[in-house]
């Protein structure tokens, strides 16, 4: 099993480059950052934690000019966005985006995606895309990216997205970036289930057939849908975020379920000292170090 870290990626936190290659140094297979293009003041949206929002969500900074430079700065490592809020990009601008971060990183691009959960900021962005119809637009968002990246002389039309045939570089070195969507509700697994490369949900969020809040349950309801769908649940890696410490008897369990990775995600949402982060690591270290490939 392996392990990520998700950065807060804020202005006064550690540079993304220091921090992927430090984690390259520890052993992480993988580099996660976040994305908030903005956040509404009025927020009308609950945030899904449940508390007062947490400042990192609005110091948050351009979640693939940070993976560039992590990119430049280490070797190994997978730049993964945790997740990007894919809907809010215009589709060709970030099919490029995408593919020239996958090429000159030589092919270490995980594209972690998500609907997201704030209807201002997404009404902001794409005032052509209800909030109800929001994974409807995103199953158009995949194929559309996936199109471009693949088809020599690209098109698609979709009900969200659509372009003319036309010539669109750079491609990907992995030939298409692997798509990694973070829903954990129904109707994303059901999604995930239906056309995700990987799985990323935020373990604490998982609930399984009943309705009962169990990891072990939002796996097996995921593997169900993944055959249902006609697909092998072995060829969709699930990548585990968890808001929490990494016990190592949750570690453990996590591994005996198939869990690919575990992302590790920060202390604190909120902006903090930039040598939180590492004092966070060195805290894991330890239980990390135990389940290295």
């Amino acid at each position: 099993m392996e392990f990520g870290y998700l950065s807060l990626n804020h202005l006064g936190g550690r540079r993304p480059a220091a921090m992927a290659r430090e984690l390259e140094q520890r052993g992480f297979d993988s580099f996660w950052v976040p994305e908030h293009s903005h956040i509404p003041i009025d927020l009308a949206s609950d945030y899904p934690g449940g508390d007062e929002l947490p400042s990192g969500y609005w110091h948050m900074m351009d979640p693939f000019v940070s993976l560039a430079m992590a990119a430049e700065a280490t070797s190994t490592i997978k730049l993964a966005t945790g997740i990007s809020l894919a809907l809010e990009h215009e589709v060709l601008d970030l099919a490029k985006t995408v593919a020239t971060l996958d090429a000159l990183s030589e092919g270490r691009v995980i594209l972690g995606v998500g609907v997201g959960w704030n209807e201002q900021e997404l009404a902001n962005a794409r005032p052509d895309v209800p909030f109800k119809k929001r994974f409807s637009a995103m199953r158009d968002r995949v194929a559309a990216l996936r199109a471009a990246w693949t088809q020599e002389e690209a098109s698609y039309e979709g009900t969200y997205d659509r372009f003319s045939p036309s010539w669109v570089y750079p491609k990907p070195a992995q030939g298409s970036v692997p798509i990694a969507m973070g829903q954990a509700g129904p109707v994303g697994i059901e999604h995930s289930a239906e056309y995700a490369d990987e799985w990323c949900p935020i373990d604490i969020s998982l609930v399984g057939v009943s309705g009962e809040q169990s990891v072990e349950g939002g796996i097996a309801l995921f593997r169900r849908m993944v055959t249902e769908k006609g697909r092998n649940p072995d060829d969709i890696p699930i990548s585990l975020f968890t808001w929490r410490r990494p016990k190592l008897e949750r570690m453990e369990n996590y591994q005996s379920l198939g869990v690919a990775r575990v992302v590790l995600t920060p202390p604190t949402m909120r902006v903090e000292d930039p040598d939180r982060s590492l004092e966070f690591l060195d805290e894991c270290q330890d239980v990390v170090s135990r389940f290295k490939p």
